[in-house]
């Protein structure tokens, strides 16, 4: 079978080491606090470099390629639910918002995080970090789902692209 290259590999350890690093940091909040601030910097790094490769990154790394109004992406749920909405080879305006999502909650909760344990703030920050935190993890689950559904409608192995960095072509109406 044809495949392209979609995902670069810094976009494919990027995802996978954020992961790790999220996954690390959720797993040892409470027990092992100096692993839990190595993550969340490694997490704050992570996103430091996303940022920059999302402006000089390759084609379907760049925000300019995937980033879209709301209006776009709300009409792009409304063709999901009348099943008629278009195969993308990168994001799709659903999963562009999920990326955008989770880079600025990302943001969030690794500030926050930083605040707390530099004394700049009380304890309150204590409670909005793990607001987020637990915010995150919800829209961890929504990506999983989105990408399941949407590795289904197309027929397509969205997880396994996400370690190969390849796609099939796109044919038809498929948006390259």
């Amino acid at each position: 079978m044809q495949s392209i290259k979609v995902w670069d590999p810094l976009v494919r350890v990027f995802h996978w080491s954020l992961v790790a690093a999220f996954a690390t940091a959720w797993l040892t909040a409470d027990e092992w606090q100096s692993v839990h601030e190595v993550a969340g910097y490694g997490v704050m790094g992570l996103i430091a470099f996303r940022l920059v490769w999302g402006l000089v990154g390759s084609r379907y790394a760049r925000f300019r390629q995937f980033v879209r109004p709301p209006a776009a992406t709300l009409g792009y749920l409304n063709e999901v639910c009348h099943r008629r909405e278009k195969r993308y080879l990168g994001h799709n305006p659903a999963g562009a918002a999920m990326v955008l999502a989770l880079l600025a909650g990302l943001s969030l909760l690794t500030l926050s995080g930083w605040l707390y344990v530099t004394d700049a703030g009380g304890d309150w920050l204590e409670d909005v970090h793990e607001f987020i935190a637990n915010a995150l993890l919800g829209l961890v689950g929504l990506h999983i789902a989105g990408v399941i559904f949407t590795g289904l409608r197309h027929r397509e192995n969205l997880i396994k692209s996400m370690f190969t960095g390849t796609k099939r072509p796109p044919d038809g109406d498929d948006v390259a």
